[in-house]
This record gives structure tokens, sequence and C-alpha cells, in this order.
């Protein structure tokens, strides 16, 4: 008698495994994605004017806006894939560029429990920091 109880508990724990794992791996799919977005704007989008300025600090300050038509075109080419409804947001700060990314991912076996949730929303954040010719010469901080 308590052998298909015990059976059928298994297979509800196990389907709950696969669900946080389906949303644990968008999350890391998002912060990778992240982390290349960051990377790719503080990159491409240098201000121009700054970055070949003569001055002893060597500093350099990113373009908020260059920054977002960065992100905006490579998430047109390449979107983090089994994740819906994708949010972004570019902030830069000096030397310093923070992408943040929210989307929903949609559970595969919760929807079948009554009164548990369809989807998760997930995040992934990454911050890039521009440099010229080396090493950061001064760090500001970015508010994410």
């Amino acid at each position: 008698m308590l052998a298909p109880a015990g059976v059928l508990v298994l297979f509800v724990l196990g389907a709950l495994a696969v669900d946080v794992a389906i949303a644990f791996l968008a999350r890391r799919e998002l912060s990778s994605t992240a982390a290349a977005l960051a990377n790719d704007a503080a990159t491409m989008a240098l201000a121009e004017d700054r970055f070949y300025a003569e001055n002893a600090a060597g500093a350099v300050e990113v373009d908020e806006g260059q920054a977002a038509d960065v992100v905006r075109e490579a998430l047109a080419a390449r979107a983090p894939s089994g994740v819906s409804d994708l949010r972004w947001s570019v902030r830069s700060a000096d030397d310093q560029v923070c992408v943040t990314l929210t989307a929903r991912v949609d559970y595969l076996f919760s929807r079948a429990v009554p009164g548990a949730a369809d989807s998760a929303t997930v995040s992934g954040r990454a911050v890039a920091t521009a440099v010229k010719g080396g090493s950061p010469v001064r760090r500001s901080g970015v508010d994410c």
C-alpha cells in the first residue's frame, strides 16, 4: 500500500527538481548573456572625445546611449534561449557599464499541480569596466 504512494512522492519530487533546474539554467543563461553584453558595451561604446583626448590620467568614459544601442543590436542578433518577456536595462557611470536582464521562464511540470506557479522571473546582471592601455586607472561605481 505504501509503495504506490512512495512512487508518487518520488515523481513529484523529481518534477520539482526539473522545474528548479530549468529556472537555475535560465538564470545562468541571463547572467552569462549580461556579462557578454556588458563587455561589448564597455568596448564598443567609448565616448570618442574622451578616449582620444590627451590627459595624464588616461581616463575613459562610456557613452550610455551608444552602450544601449550595442546591447539592443546584440540582443537582436542572439537573444537568450528558453525565456520569454525579456527586459533589459543599461546604466553607465564614467568607465563602467552595468547590464541587467530580466525574463520569465516557464516551468515544465508545475502546470499540472493546482495552485502552483506556472513560471518564474529570473534575472542576470553584469558590470564591465572600460580601460585604456592596461589596467583600470580609476574605478567608478555604477549603480545597477
